[in-house]
């Protein structure tokens, strides 16, 4: 039987991305070392939550939420994704159906008016969340949902809705993690380094050099891709619509999205509407 193996764009094996929460202060610096290391991620907003223009908070606040204007001039055009983390902040599964759906679907309305985009992906207040409100998220047309299980893996999600992180950056074995992402040979399954919290721990824990170590080794490296949430979830969901022959010579790529494959004989890119034979490899 053909072996086949996904990559992602530019045939890599890795893709590593970032989910960080509550709209504050600390992501401006966060971003800005995201950026000198080429690191890409979501940034999950509370919408009913922004900080009154001008607000000065109390000498020692570590939790400081920006101002709808400040937050659009961090994130607007940053490269980052914004996504959904309820109107509120609340406990989803606490709520009556109706008042659930009321914090996933006015966030995600105010997000699209506010940053000029579609929002489609989200991350769990509290990392908590229900069968019912999972069920919720799919009439909102939220696509993925981030809870706040470490699996110290590398898999690429088969739930999106229930969506696990491979850890947290305050884990302790955050670089550990990242060196043996880095250094596996990823010749057969692709990898997925997840990684999230709240910029404003870094603060709180005086340890923004955590963010900068993580970021400095595992950045600006040309066999990894750096993207957003949603753009890894559009990656693979295209990836899954790729169709096959039976007999593993000739693959279809319905979508518009150029789609990588490894097989015996190397990586084969299959662009938009294009089908394309390759050699078949046994064993």
């Amino acid at each position: 039987m053909a072996n086949f193996f996904m990559r992602f764009p530019g045939g890599r094996a890795r893709a590593l991305t970032l989910s960080y929460d509550d709209g504050v202060e600390q992501d401006i610096r966060l971003i800005e070392i995201m950026k000198k290391n080429g690191l890409k991620g979501t940034f999950n907003l509370n919408s009913g939550l922004y900080a009154p223009e001008g607000k000065v908070y109390p000498e020692g606040t570590i939790h400081r939420r920006m101002s709808l204007k400040t937050c659009q001039e961090v994130y607007k055009n940053s490269g980052m994704e914004v996504a959904v983390h309820g109107l509120t902040h609340p406990f989803l599964e606490q709520l009556p159906a109706n008042l659930c759906t009321r914090e996933v679907l006015l966030d995600r309305e105010n997000l699209e008016k506010e940053y000029d985009c579609i929002v489609r992906g989200m991350a769990y207040p509290y990392g908590t969340h229900s069968d019912e409100v999972v069920e919720t998220l799919k009439r909102c047309g939220i696509v993925y949902s981030r809870t706040t299980e470490a699996t110290h893996k590398f898999d690429i999600p088969k739930d999106w809705l229930r969506l696990p992180a491979t850890c947290h950056h305050k884990d302790l074995r955050l670089m550990e993690l990242a060196r043996q992402f880095v250094e596996s040979n990823w010749n057969r399954k692709p990898a997925l380094f997840y990684l999230w919290g709240h910029s404003y721990e870094f603060e709180a824990d005086q340890n923004w050099s955590v963010i900068e170590e993580f970021a400095e080794y595992i950045g600006n490296r040309e066999n990894i891709w750096y993207a957003t949430n949603i753009e890894i979830y559009d990656y693979i969901a295209a990836y899954e619509q790729l169709i096959f022959s039976m007999d593993g010579r000739k693959l279809q790529n319905p979508t518009a999205t150029a789609l990588y494959v490894e097989t015996g004989s190397g990586v084969l890119c299959v662009g938009p509407g294009e089908t394309v034979c390759c050699e078949r490899q046994e064993g």
